[in-house]
């Protein structure tokens, strides 16, 4: 029984992490915001985590699929550390990746230092880092941080599986993985969490990206609309200029939820959006809830 239990879209910006920023540096409202997708994501209780993230490990013309048995990164900010060390799942992975290659979706494993799965070792990013410090991992490990380290004698949150969408595929060939996310969740009686790692228009005031303030509100206006009516999918029609334009790397994990909805209606709960500052970039947070758990 069980499969998914809880969906998200989270940002990634790690001003976020109070523990990096106690101030919040001008995004309290989305920290508030996270904090309540912690409490939906706590009360749902996974027992995994799937999240999609832009920054990890690409691979051109596939989806990115580390099979490995922990995951080890460190993010700083104005003198402050975190380090997260954490389980990876690698039979979930590979039960994913077969299943996504006999629906005919391209997918690559990827690993990183020892050459046996369960002794190998992916760098965390902060797509995956400011989400999961909200669901399950929010501790500081100090030294544990290198994908060399030492893991910790014991966990504190549930095993995780990172995927890498890639541009180079088309929009529905994300959509269509997302649903073999949900069945191959579904058959493994686990209980999932997807969460999509999302930030959206990188080109507001200040933006070294190249500031487009019309592209930026436009696009982020489009995103709000999609996810306070709990339907990512229809971003599958965003115009590719505007996309470009706006410069966004949300798109590609959001349509992957919007498969994963596709095989499991949820009632979506939309927490806030706002313009970070700091990165000139539009910020949203949603929770997803199944009718039926």
């Amino acid at each position: 029984m069980a499969g998914i239990v809880f969906g998200a879209v989270a940002p990634h910006g790690w001003t976020l992490i109070p523990a990096l920023c106690p101030d919040a540096a001008g995004v309290g409202r989305t920290v508030r915001a996270m904090q309540e997708l912690e409490q939906r994501f706590t009360t749902a209780n996974p027992d995994l985590i799937v999240i999609s993230t832009p920054h990890n490990v690409r691979v051109e013309g596939a989806i990115c699929l580390p099979r490995v048995g922990r995951g080890a990164g460190t993010l700083h900010y104005e003198g402050r550390t975190v380090e997260m060390n954490i389980p990876m799942d690698v039979g979930f992975t590979e039960q994913l990746a077969t299943a996504a290659r006999s629906a005919g979706l391209p997918v690559a494993l990827a690993g990183f230092a020892g050459n046996n799965p369960n002794q190998s070792v992916i760098p965390l990013d902060w797509g995956t880092m400011v989400p999961l410090w909200f669901m399950g991992h929010g501790r500081h490990l100090p030294g544990m941080g290198d994908v060399l380290a030492e893991p910790p004698a014991d966990d504190s949150g549930p095993p995780v599986m990172i995927v890498s969408p890639s541009r180079a595929l088309d929009r529905q060939t994300h959509v269509a993985f997302g649903e073999v996310v949900a069945d191959v969740a579904a058959s493994s009686g686990r209980r999932v969490a997807f969460v999509a790692s999302c930030d959206w228009s990188h080109a507001h005031k200040g933006s070294r990206y190249g500031e487009n303030v019309v592209a930026a509100e436009s696009l982020d206006g489009a995103v709000v609309e999609a996810l306070q009516v709990g339907d990512p999918g229809r971003l599958i029609e965003l115009d590719a200029a505007l996309v470009d334009s706006a410069a966004i790397d949300g798109l590609w994990q959001a349509l992957m939820l919007a498969g994963v909805l596709n095989r499991v209606p949820m009632r979506a709960e939309f927490l806030g959006y706002e313009v970070a500052e700091h990165f000139s970039t539009g910020l949203a947070v949603a929770a997803f809830t199944p009718a039926m758990v």
